[in-house]
């Protein structure tokens, strides 16, 4: 999902909300990825305690989940291809620095949420790149690190994949730019998501 938006506009809110210095977009992306505590302590390390960064991480959500705010969409061609994967011997999993209400609000919205066989979030599990996400969704289907693949935008996704000991395949469009990817060694690097099918058929 192109996020990447949605994510600095939030986090910038809730900054100016809070009178804290204004981050820049660069400095947001870096640490798109992570869960949010993790993604404010890096950004903002001069809130030392937990009741201002749950004062930050609270305006955040009022934003996230305002009603008026315009949604995130899919990457282009991405919903086509995970309903053909799931029509195919693929397990889907999701494993995501959101929340589990951002993430099922996402799957709802999206239709989604009928094709993924298991997802964990960043408040079931600890952050990436910790792998304890990918361990526990391997764990719940009963598939082991050589049958499992990681699909990431993120060096922190990559990072999580090799700490698990699978396999990844890095995205380019997202929040990481290549350079950045490519130093965690995935099976490839895809210019667009949706590239992923042609790159499995092959």
């Amino acid at each position: 999902m192109d996020s990447q938006q949605e994510i600095v506009n939030c986090f910038q809110s809730a900054a100016k909300e809070i009178n804290l210095a204004m981050p820049t977009e660069d400095e947001i992306h870096n640490v798109i990825g992570l869960g949010m505590f993790e993604a404010v302590q890096t950004v903002f390390p001069e809130l030392d305690s937990k009741v201002s960064q749950r004062d930050f991480i609270e305006a955040y959500r009022r934003y996230y989940f305002a009603p008026d705010k315009p949604p995130s969409e899919l990457f282009l061609g991405v919903d086509k291809m995970l309903r053909r994967f799931s029509q195919q011997d693929y397990f889907l999993a999701v494993a995501t620095g959101k929340g589990r209400r951002g993430l099922d609000a996402v799957l709802a919205r999206t239709g989604l949420d009928e094709i993924f066989h298991f997802t964990r979030c960043v408040d079931e599990a600890h952050s990436k790149p910790h792998p304890q996400m990918l361990l526990d969704i391997m764990d719940y289907l009963g598939v082991e690190t050589n049958e499992t693949l990681m699909i990431g935008d993120t060096e922190y996704d990559l990072q999580m994949a090799s700490n698990a000991n699978v396999h990844s395949v890095a995205v380019c469009c997202g929040a990481h730019d290549k350079s950045r990817l490519i130093k965690h060694n995935p099976q490839t690097c895809l210019n667009q998501s949706h590239e992923l099918e042609a790159w499995l058929n092959n």
